[in-house]
């Protein structure tokens, strides 16, 4: 790739002069002042230099999302250790620095905790450009994995637009059984319906996550670290190179995967070369790049959550970007791509020994109408060349463009007199005749008394289960709504299910989500009353109550102002900041 040339700062970009400096000067800030002596004094002490004269060399800092807290990430340090060598044999120094603030959605699914998972997206970005500013470095590469870290590091690449790589810890293999997370969790469904024995309900989660890695179908963190091979951002086999391999032929015993630590080093010799070349994550997240990763999107199946977080990236990139503009890639993209939740025997290991993400594109943009842009920077250069020798799908897990498994993306947007401003369906996890459906409302102001409801037999076949006050602001942190959905599925009622907040990248069925403008912002979902007509047509795009604009507009007018259900901590600040999820549930500013 030629060098890029330096070109000027896009008009109208939001930036912090310090930022600018630091894209403009880097590890200089630190180490030519004289000033700045002190600093190179504690440089030496703790190890990163050898002696005041290795200050001349580039600073190129890692940052880790490790924990033990989350599967996904118990293994990072692997993955941090061979970067880090190949950094130093690279000639550069090395720091390393680690964020908190990391959830596991799986474990905080179902408890007050899951208000934090969103809201934590906007933590470790802040906590990255915290890093960033007060220790400056030439560049950076992000190791994380799991659902609001993997966006959260896009999000702080371009936030600081700084020469920068992200590597994620790679997906969980399936069980042994060809079970996973979502097993487990339909299972608690099948329970509660009296159609699971407690015994082999525990037997299901003990033998569903075999080991270290993201859950191991389409769900949002597999689906984020796609897209970042798309976007650019990443390496290709990112998001589809599991994390581990089994350690024996009876799948009884996993070991890191030799295939994901060459992905680490090979982060490191892209990070070089996007120094070397100034490559910068603007350069690379663009109006284009973000139609490249929803047409990719609407192809794999993802998560709805990819719509939420792609839209706060473009929001940091200072792109605008619509729920209109994605509908119209959805219409036109077919899904060819269908991995569990909604085909709950195909994983992303599946995925990957079909091709992975090369071959989607290869198939898909066959497309004249795609509106792929092959060409586009990014840390590995272009995907051109990756795409057009990728080999042929596969036809079952991947399949031909002449047979999709739909016409249209396996993501949709809605709109109505519900959801003005749009709503969310993951249409490839919808059964056919569930496409239409209308039935009356069964009202809930949480997803707690929702769930609550659903295990008690208070949702029967036929109705729409409405769950509000569940938005980024109104939860506050749009808690995912896997339990109730998960529930519902595993208890085989034949329910739709509406909410201003959002769901797992594991959940299927008949669920629209992000509805906005959400309750808490005053949207027309806060009006809807108990056994209310609700009329969902997913293959018109409408979801709408059966009432006039005039009653609609009555009703909004008496709503009584919103009060946060968090008065304290860093949550109550959240929500008074926080936009609905159609603008990414991101900070106004």
């Amino acid at each position: 790739m030629a060098k890029k040339k330096e070109t000027p700062e896009r008009e109208g970009r939001r930036t912090s002069s310090g930022i600018a400096d630091l894209e403009k000067r880097g590890s200089a800030i630190i180490t030519e002042p004289r000033h700045m002596t002190a600093a190179w004094g504690l440089m030496k002490a703790a190890g990163v230099l050898g002696s005041l004269k290795a200050r001349s060399r580039k600073i190129v800092t890692i940052i880790n999302s490790f924990s033990t807290q989350i599967p996904g990430h118990a293994h990072l340090r692997l993955l941090e250790d061979v970067i880090r060598k190949e950094l130093l044999r690279l000639g550069y120094t090395v720091w390393i620095a680690n964020v908190g603030g990391c959830v596991c959605d799986g474990i905080a699914m179902g408890h007050f905790g899951m208000k934090y998972s969103l809201a934590s997206r906007e933590l470790i970005a802040d906590q990255i450009e915290t890093i960033l500013m007060a220790h400056p470095s030439d560049a950076w590469i992000g190791i994380g994995n799991c659902d609001k870290i993997v966006p959260a590091m896009y999000n702080a690449m371009v936030r600081m637009n700084l020469p920068a790589v992200y590597v994620s810890g790679g997906p969980m293999l399936a069980s042994r059984k060809n079970t996973d997370l979502i097993s487990i969790f339909e299972a608690v469904g099948k329970n509660a319906a009296g159609r699971m024995s407690v015994a082999n309900l525990e037997k299901m989660a003990s033998v569903s996550c075999p080991g270290c890695g993201s859950c191991a179908g389409m769900f949002t963190a597999n689906s984020m670290n796609c897209l970042g091979e798309v976007i650019g951002l990443a390496l290709s086999g990112n998001g589809t190179v599991t994390a581990e391999v089994w350690a024996d032929k009876k799948k009884t015993r996993t070991k890191p995967n030799p295939g994901r630590l060459r992905l680490a080093r090979d982060a490191a010799r892209a990070v070089k070369c996007c120094i070397e070349q100034n490559i910068r994550p603007r350069d690379v997240v663009t109006l284009a790049s973000i139609d490249n990763a929803f047409i990719c999107d609407m192809a794999m199946g993802g998560s709805t959550n990819t719509i939420l977080h792609t839209l706060a990236l473009a929001y940091e990139a200072n792109v605008s970007y619509s729920l209109k503009r994605i509908g119209d890639i959805s219409k036109r993209t077919p899904c060819i791509c269908k991995v569990s939740p909604s085909r709950p025997e195909v994983h992303l290991e599946d995925v990957h020994r079909a091709g992975g993400i090369p071959v989607i594109l290869r198939e898909v943009t066959k497309n004249p109408k795609s509106g792929f842009t092959f060409d586009l920077p990014g840390v590995q250069g272009t995907m051109s060349s990756l795409i057009r020798s990728a080999p042929k799908p596969d036809g079952d897990v991947i399949r031909p463009l002449s047979k999709p498994f739909t016409r249209g993306g396996g993501l949709a947007v809605l709109f109505g007199n519900i959801a003005p401003a749009g709503a969310v369906v993951k249409t490839i996890g919808v059964e056919p005749d569930m496409m239409e459906f209308s039935g009356p409302a069964r009202v809930f102001d949480s997803q707690d008394a929702a769930l609550a409801g659903i295990l008690a037999g208070k949702v029967k076949d036929g109705d729409v289960v409405v769950i509000r006050y569940e938005g980024p602001k109104g939860g506050p942190g749009m808690m995912e709504m896997l339990s109730p959905t998960a529930a519902i599925q595993g208890a085989g009622i034949k329910a739709a299910l509406i909410t201003d907040g959002r769901f797992s990248g594991g959940t299927r069925g008949l669920c629209v989500g992000h509805v906005s403008p959400e309750a808490a912002a005053g949207g027309p979902l806060a009006v809807v009353r108990e056994g209310e007509a609700i009329v969902i047509d997913a293959n018109r795009l409408r979801v709408d109550v059966r009432l006039s604009g005039a009653e609609i507009a009555r009703r909004l007018k008496a709503l009584p102002p919103f009060k946060s259900k968090v008065q304290r901590g860093w949550l109550a600040r959240y929500s008074e900041h926080v936009t609905s999820a159609d603008h990414g549930g991101v900070f106004e500013r």
